[in-house]
Parts: structure tokens; sequence; C-alpha cells
């Protein structure tokens, strides 16, 4: 029991997590493209290490209880994640720490037990070779679909730590398109203006609704394991993306998909392939983690080096593609400690698609078009 509740905190904060955090993204122009899962897992293993009101702004930022019961979800999690069938769903953590250095042991315990993360050691001055060793990390566990997560100009003598997420996810349709059926049609960025792009076809039973207060129609395309699916949500208005991000801030995904109906639909999607990098520092400052940016952050639960330190990078980078056979998606999220005694003056569509499992865990993409 103790280890399903704490599941489902972890998993009811990632929920709160992804709709925040979406709104805050979803003020810049453009596409919305993101894993929250990803990200929240790196904050979530940087909570472990803080202390006092460091750890409150975790706590608070990131919807979650103690950082114990965080850990003990993720531990579930991940492990969940891990025995998906007919599909392919990896996600992995790592620890890159700077060498002559050590962690605390507790911080050790939980990031290697709970986040199921590797330990390795690293010389970050060397910092060409050291991101070229993260990065094979990111583009093993990615199917090389994330590469060149960390920039060389990223690490330094003074970074102690780098944590980094990474997921991956592959899966076939459990309903194909049929290639034949595929031609160019018209994907309207406004009520006028429209581009030409690759729509695919095919007309069959899915689980289906309209929601008037959403003002949209939403779709559940299934994958090969059927309890994994990807949630279309498309407004009335050509031009009602805007009107519809809103709303969804305060709508509950479960509850409107538990009211789909299984009927015929006659479907028209858009193949796609977005990939996106983000630079977490302004977004996580704004959405109240600004302190573990400054030498104010206490992070002082991490190694046994007397050394004040903080978060001198995050980053996230995704990748999606949609086609007619399936959709495969990729993400990966980092973050660098920088100690500040060494360097102190250093500071290191109309779609709202997520792949969703019948536990409630799911990996959230956002295609703003």
């Amino acid at each position: 029991m103790a280890n399903e509740t704490a599941e489902f905190q972890v998993l009811e904060s990632n929920r709160q997590f992804t709709t925040n955090f979406y709104n805050l993204l979803a003020e810049r122009p453009g596409n919305v493209f993101f894993s929250p899962i990803s990200v929240h897992a790196v904050l979530s293993m940087s909570y472990q290490g803080a202390k006092g009101t460091t750890a409150e702004k975790f706590a608070s930022t990131l919807k979650v209880p103690a950082a114990a019961d965080v850990a003990d979800g993720y531990r579930v999690v991940m492990n969940r994640l891990r025995s998906i069938p007919n599909v392919t769903l990896l996600m992995a953590n790592s620890v890159y720490l700077m060498e002559n250095y050590q962690l605390l042991p507790e911080f050790n315990k939980v990031i290697i037990k709970d986040f199921l993360s590797d330990v390795q050691v690293l010389n970050f001055a060397e910092n060409e070779a050291a991101a070229a060793r993260i990065n094979a990390w990111v583009e093993e566990n990615t199917k090389e679909k994330i590469k060149n997560l960390i920039n060389k100009n990223d690490l330094s003598a003074s970074t102690r730590l780098v944590l980094v997420n990474a997921i991956y996810f592959k899966g076939s349709w459990m309903h194909k398109f049929n290639k034949e059926l595929t031609r160019t049609g018209a994907f309207y960025i406004n009520d006028i203006d429209s581009v030409g792009v690759q729509m695919m076809h095919t007309k069959r039973r899915f689980y289906y609704t309209i929601d008037e207060t959403l003002g949209a129609q939403i779709l559940a395309l299934p994958y090969s394991n059927e309890d994994l699916s990807m949630l279309i949500i498309l407004p009335y208005e050509k031009n009602g993306i805007a009107e519809l991000e809103k709303k969804l801030t305060s709508a509950n995904l479960t509850e409107i998909t538990q009211r789909m109906k299984h009927i015929e639909v006659n479907v028209t999607l858009p193949k796609f392939k977005i990939e996106q990098t983000i630079d977490l520092k302004h977004s996580l400052t704004q959405f109240g983690l600004g302190e573990i940016f400054s030498p104010a952050a206490n992070f002082s639960g991490m190694i046994t080096a007397n050394e004040e330190l903080y978060v001198g990078k995050a980053i996230h980078k995704a990748f999606i593609e949609v086609n007619e056979e399936g959709a495969e998606a990729a993400a990966a999220t980092a973050d660098d400690c920088s100690s500040n005694i060494s360097n102190p003056s250093s500071c290191n569509c109309y779609n709202y698609n997520y792949i969703n499992t019948n536990d409630g865990c799911s990996t959230t993409v956002i295609n703003k078009c």
C-alpha cells in the first residue's frame, strides 16, 4: 500500500506539473513539444540532494511530498515503464560526478536504488571529452534520436554533477494507416493561411468524443498495446488553439477519456517530425525554481565536499515522428550542478498528443502549429 500511495503521488504530481509547465511554455510562439516526465524525473533527482528553502521550492513547484516519498514513487514508476508489452518504452537516468569527488552515501543510495541511475566519474575540466561521453550515453538510450544534448561549453572545471534523464518510445498503431491513401492536404495555421502537408487517412472505429467545454473533438489512436494511445484534441475553430490552451489548464483528461465512445470515425492526420531543444532556466525560474540557479541554492545533500552547489544549466531536448506505421518519440533532460567556490561568476498543429498508460503515467508532447 505504501508503494501504491507513493506511485500515485508521483503520477498525480506529474499530471499537475505537465499542465502548469505547458502553460508557461505555450506563451512562446510556435510548437510546444516536451516530455514532462523527463523534466520531472531530473528535477526529482535534484530534489533528493536539496536542503532548506531549496527543498521547499522543489516540493512546491513539483507538487510532490517529501523527497523520500518521491523516490519511492519513482522506483515503482521506473520499473513499471520497463515492463510494458508490445511497445518499446525505455527510461534511464545517469549521474556524472567530477573526479576526486564523492556522493554523500544517502544521495548515492537513493539515486541508484530508487531512480535506477548509473553513477559515472568524469573530469569536466576536459569538457569536450566529458560532453562526448554524456552525449554518447543519451544517444544510446534514445536509439540515436537525441544527439548533442550537452555542449562542451556547458561544462567546466567548476562543474561537480550532471544529472541526465533519457526516455524513448516507439509504438506501432493497432490499425496502421494505408500508405496508398496518404496524399498532400491543407493544414491550416490560422483562419485563412494553410500549408501543404502529407495527410494520412483512415476510416474505422475509434474511441471518440466531442467536448463542449473545451470546444473540441477528441480522438484516441491506440497502439499495438491497446492500453496505450495517442490522444488528439482538435478545436472546432481553425484558430482555436489559443482558447483551447487556456481551457486545458482546468481540464481533467482522465475524466474526458472515460466518456469516449467506440464509434466509426473518418480520420485525417498529418505525418510530422519535430525536434526541439529547450533551455529550461527561464521557464523553471518563472515556475518558482529560480533559486536553484543562484548561489543561494542549497544542495548540501549531494556531495561530501564542503562546496556551495547550484544548477548551472538545465536542458531538455525532444524528438517525435508520426507516420503510417506508428509514433516514435524520444526526450532527454540534463542539469548540471556547479560549484560556487571554483567559479563564483559562472551560471553555467492543433494537436495535444499524449501516450497514456492504464496506470496513469504519461509522456506528453504538444504540437502547436
